[in-house]
C-alpha cells in the first residue's frame, strides 16, 4: 500500500519517484478517472487554474498563493506537461493530489495531453533523460487518456481547456464522446482542446494552429444560451498580463504559467471564484527560484508555440 502523504512531501521537495512507484500510481489513477463523466459538475467556492508546462516551482507557487489542497478547492484547465523542464514532477504531483484528495482537485485534458505532441515539446525526452528509457512517458501518457474534458461550476460557468466546437451544441453532445483515446486531430473532442476566441469575428472560422477553430461572440452567446450558462473558463492562450477577458465578459481565459519557456517575461494568474459567484483574479509572477537550468536541444524548429 502506497504511503500519498510521504510520495507528496517526496514531490514538493522536488524528488524524483521511482518508476515502479509512478507506474503503480498510474494504475490508481486509472481507476478513479474512470469513474468521472466526461463533463464533472462542480461547486463554488473554488479556484481556476490554466497553463503549468511543467514549471513546477510555479505550481508550488501558486499553492502558495490560492491556498494548499485539500483546503482550496482547485480546478486544472489542462496542459500540466511540455516547453518546461519538470514536467514529470509537476503531472506527478497533481495526480498524487487528485489520488489523496479526490473531491478536491479536477484535472481537465489539455492539448498537450498528447502521446503525438508531447513527443515533439518536451516531456518525451524529459522522461528518457530521468529515467533512461520511455516507460514513464508511456505510463502517464495511458492516464492522459483517461482525464475528462470539462467541468460545469454551480450549473452556469462551462470551464474547458481550450474552446468551442461546430460540432457541439449542447453540453450533453460532451457527455457521449468517447474520451478514453488519443484525440484525434480534429473532431468534437479536438476542437475542445485547441480552440481560440476572436474577437474579430462572430462565427467560427478555421484556427491558424492548424487545428480546432476560431469563434467569435455570436457562437459564444448561442452556447452560453443553449446550455442556460452565464460564463465560459478556459486556458490555452498566452496572456502577458495573465488573464483576458472577451465578449462582454462572457468567457474568461486563466494563464497560469508565468514567464513562460522561461522567457517571456509574462504575468500570470488564478481565479478564485467565491460562493455569492464574484470572480478575483489572482495575479503572480514567476517564482523567486523559478528554474531554467539548462536549454534543451532539439531536433528542428517548430512552428507551434503557444
Amino acid at each position: 500500500m502506497l504511503d500519498l502523504d510521504q510520495i507528496l512531501e517526496r514531490l514538493y521537495h522536488k524528488q524524483i519517484i521511482a518508476e515502479p512507484v509512478i507506474a503503480y500510481l498510474c494504475s490508481l489513477a486509472k481507476e478513479l478517472l474512470i469513474q468521472e463523466s466526461n463533463v464533472v459538475r462542480l461547486s463554488t467556492p473554488i479556484t481556476v487554474v490554466g497553463d503549468i508546462h511543467g514549471q513546477f516551482e510555479d505550481l508550488l507557487e501558486i499553492f502558495r498563493i490560492g491556498g494548499p489542497c485539500p483546503f482550496t478547492n482547485y480546478i486544472f484547465l489542462g496542459d500540466y506537461v511540455d516547453r518546461g523542464y519538470y514536467s514529470v514532477e509537476t503531472i506527478t504531483l497533481l495526480l498524487c493530489l487528485k489520488l489523496r484528495y479526490p473531491k478536491r482537485i479536477t484535472l481537465l485534458r489539455g492539448n498537450h495531453e498528447s502521446r503525438g505532441i508531447t513527443q515533439t515539446y518536451g516531456f518525451y525526452s524529459e522522461c528518457l533523460r530521468k529515467y533512461g528509457s520511455a516507460n514513464v512517458w508511456k505510463q502517464i501518457t495511458d492516464i492522459f487518456d483517461f482525464l475528462t474534458l470539462a467541468a460545469t461550476i454551480d450549473d452556469s460557468i462551462f470551464c474547458v481547456h481550450g474552446g468551442l466546437s461546430p460540432s457541439i451544441q449542447h453540453i450533453n453532445q460532451i457527455v457521449v464522446l468517447d474520451r478514453f483515446r488519443e484525440f484525434p486531430h480534429e473532431g468534437a473532442m479536438a476542437d475542445l482542446l485547441w480552440s481560440d476566441p476572436d474577437p474579430s469575428i462572430q462565427e467560427f472560422s478555421l484556427s491558424p494552429r492548424g487545428a480546432g477553430y476560431s469563434f467569435g461572440e455570436v457562437i459564444v452567446s448561442k452556447f452560453l444560451y443553449e446550455n442556460n450558462m452565464d460564463h465560459i473558463l478556459r486556458a490555452h492562450q498566452l496572456c502577458s498580463e495573465g488573464y483576458q477577458i472577451l465578449f462582454e465578459k462572457k468567457l474568461s481565459t486563466v494563464w497560469s504559467a508565468p514567464n513562460y519557456c522561461y522567457r517571456c517575461a509574462n504575468l500570470a494568474s488564478i481565479l478564485q471564484i467565491d460562493t455569492d459567484k464574484s470572480k478575483f483574479f489572482n495575479v503572480f509572477d514567476a517564482a523567486p527560484n523559478q528554474e531554467n537550468p539548462y536549454v534543451e536541444p532539439t531536433a528542428k524548429a517548430t512552428e507551434y508555440f503557444l
